[in-house]
C-alpha cells in the first residue's frame, strides 16, 4: 500500500482524541480522560516495587466507566486499558498469571457489552439509570388514587415478577365530575417483567389521559382502539374498568378479557362474584362492545379487582385460584385483619408472574 493511501486511511480513520472532541459532551470527555488517568497512577502503583496495588484495581476503574461514560468513552478507556495491562505483561517478563490475563479480557469484553446495549436503549451513563428511575415512579404515579371523601377508601397493591423493576401490571385512576365520580382501570399487558413492564409505561400514560377525561362508557372502546393503533406484535391487554358514584355507592363494571370483580357484603359476610367477563381482550379485535355490570357498595362493603397473576397456578384451574383469593379475602378483608398487600401474601402465587390488586371500602356508617 503506497504512503498517499496509508494517509488517507488514517485520516479517515478518528484518533482516540479526535474521537472524544466529536463525539462527547464536555463532561463526558474530562470524565473520560479523568478515568484514564486514574488508569495511568493504577498500573503505576501495579508495577511500582513495593506491590502498591493489584491488577484487579484496573477492573474497579472500569467498573466506574460503566456507571459513568456513554459508549464512546467506555471504548477509549478499555482500549487504554488492555494497552496498559499488555505494556505491563511484557515489562514485567511475564509475571502475570493467565488467570489475571483472562480476567482482565472477560471484564473488558463485558462491560462494553454493557455499554453497547445501554447505547441501543439511549440509556448512558448514570443519568441513563435516573431516567429508568423517573418512569418507574411515572408509573406508579398514574395508578395514585386521588383524594377521596372521608367515608371511602382505595388499598392497592402492585408486585412485579421476580421482583423486577417494572411490572406488566398496572392501576390507572382518576375522578371526574366534581370529584363524585371514581374511576380505577386495572390492566395486565401480555407478557411479563421487562418487555412487558415497557409496554405498560406506554399504555398507562395513555390510558390515564382517557380515563376521567370521556364518558365511562367509552373508555375500554377507546383504549382499545388505541392498542391496535400500536401494532405490536405481542399487543394484547387485559382491563376492567370500574365506576362509582361516590354519593350514592352505585357502580358499574366493564371488562375486557379480565378476571371478575369480587364483592364483599358486609352485612351477610358474604362474597360475590361480580361476572363482568364477555368482552374479548384488548387489541385483539376491533369496535369492541362492553356490557358493564351494575351494583351498589352499602356501608360496610368493598368491591376486588385484581389480575390472573393472583388465580393462575401451573396444573390448576383458574376457578380453584378464585375460591383461593375469595378466601383470603374472607379471612383478611372481611375481618378487617388486612388489606391489599396482605391479600397478596395469603394467596401465596408464586414469583414468576406480575400481580395487582385493588380493594375499594365504602366505610361503615
Amino acid at each position: 500500500m503506497g504512503t498517499g493511501r496509508f494517509e488517507e486511511l488514517r485520516a479517515r480513520v478518528p484518533s482516540p482524541a479526535g474521537w472524544l472532541r466529536r463525539g462527547l459532551p464536555m463532561s463526558q470527555k474530562a470524565l473520560t480522560w479523568g478515568l484514564v488517568l486514574l488508569t495511568v497512577v493504577a498500573s503505576a502503583a501495579i508495577v511500582a516495587p513495593w506491590d502498591w496495588a493489584p491488577v484487579s484495581v484496573l477492573i474497579l476503574v472500569q467498573l466506574l466507566g460503566a456507571f459513568l461514560l456513554r459508549l464512546r468513552g467506555m471504548v477509549v478507556l478499555c482500549a487504554v486499558i488492555v494497552v496498559e495491562t499488555l505494556a505491563m505483561a511484557i515489562g514485567r517478563n511475564g509475571s502475570f498469571s493467565p488467570g489475571e490475563m483472562l480476567v482482565q479480557g472477560i471484564s473488558v469484553v463485558a462491560l462494553l457489552a454493557f455499554a453497547f446495549q445501554r447505547e441501543r436503549l439511549g440509556l448512558q451513563g448514570a443519568p441513563g439509570g435516573l431516567m429508568l428511575v423517573d418512569l418507574r415512579d411515572r408509573l406508579a404515579a398514574h395508578g395514585r388514587i386521588p383524594r377521596l371523601p372521608h367515608s371511602w377508601r382505595v388499598d392497592s397493591a402492585l408486585r412485579a415478577a421476580n421482583a423486577e423493576a417494572f411490572s406488566g401490571d398496572f392501576i390507572v385512576a382518576s375522578t371526574a365530575k366534581d370529584e363524585t365520580l371514581l374511576e380505577i382501570a386495572v390492566v395486565d399487558v401480555s407478557g411479563k417483567g421487562q418487555a412487558a413492564g415497557v409496554r405498560s409505561l406506554l399504555l398507562s400514560g395513555a390510558f390515564g389521559g382517557l380515563l376521567g377525561a370521556m364518558p365511562p362508557e367509552e373508555f375500554l372502546p377507546a383504549a382499545n382502539d388505541y392498542l391496535l393503533a400500536q401494532d405490536w406484535d405481542e399487543g394484547f391487554a387485559t382491563a376492567i374498568h370500574l365506576t362509582v358514584d361516590l354519593r350514592t355507592g352505585e357502580f358499574w363494571v366493564a371488562s375486557a378479557g379480565h378476571p371478575p370483580a369480587v364483592q364483599l357484603h358486609a352485612g351477610s359476610g358474604r362474597l360475590e362474584i361480580v361476572n363482568s367477563i364477555g368482552a374479548p381482550a384488548l387489541g385483539i379485535v376491533r369496535d369492541l362492545r362492553c356490557a358493564p355490570v351494575t351494583g351498589r357498595l352499602a356501608p360496610g362493603d368493598a368491591l376486588m379487582l385484581y389480575t390472573d397473576g393472583l388465580i393462575e397456578a401451573p396444573g390448576h384451574d383458574v376457578s380453584m385460584g378464585i375460591d383461593r383469593l375469595m378466601g383470603a379475602a374472607e379471612r383478611l378483608v372481611a375481618t378487617r385483619r388486612g388489606g391489599a398487600e396482605a391479600v397478596l401474601d395469603g394467596v401465596r402465587t408464586g414469583e414468576g408472574d406480575d400481580r395487582a390488586l385493588v380493594l375499594v371500602h365504602r366505610d361503615p356508617l
